[in-house]
């Protein structure tokens, strides 16, 4: 798929078949988010791939909103470090976003669907996956081929007008 058509094609799916994934295309995904651009060359994460079926259901309990993970062939946890200023959290959350956005969209690149979800229960994540002192469970993405309907460009968006969300100069009118 070009860029613009795995953008376009890009929803998120928490309904997933059975089929398996393929180790390159995790890794390609993977390999997206490590490269991704980060404030002063930061790369302040790190991931955990989980693709056993009993740790991803153990897993979907980190957050309500996170249930989809336990029909997921995989899922990707970003894992970031503690910080102290209010500064360095709003530049983590900011970079650990594109990480997330560049995994998704390169697995909409290669047909595979993606959900993400927030971790509310940071000790039971830091305990299933075994995570270092001064590094947090931040995100999660779950990812397989859509039980439904295959990713494919979507022709017509349910979004707000382009006018109406796009403002040029300035908020106000002319």
């Amino acid at each position: 798929m070009e860029t613009w058509d795995a953008i376009r094609a890009r929803r998120n799916v928490r309904e997933f078949s059975d089929q398996p994934l393929a180790g390159d295309a995790l890794d390609r995904i993977l390999e997206a988010g490590r490269v991704t651009p980060s404030s002063r060359n930061w790369q302040p994460w790190n991931f955990v791939v989980v693709t056993d079926s009993g740790r991803l259901r153990q897993l979907a309990e980190v957050w309500r909103g996170a249930w989809h993970v336990a029909g997921a062939k995989a899922a990707v946890v970003i894992v970031a470090p503690q910080v102290e200023s209010e500064r360095e959290r709003a530049t983590l959350q900011f970079d650990l976003g594109q990480a997330v956005m560049s995994m998704m969209v390169a697995a909409a690149d290669l047909g595979i669907g993606s959900g993400h979800a927030s971790v509310h229960d940071l000790e039971l994540a830091a305990r299933l996956l075994d995570l270092p002192a001064g590094r947090f469970a931040a995100h999660i993405i779950s990812l397989g081929y859509p039980a439904e309907r295959p990713l494919r460009p979507r022709r017509k968006v349910n979004r707000r007008a382009f006018e109406e969300v796009v403002h040029r100069d300035r908020w106000g009118g002319a």
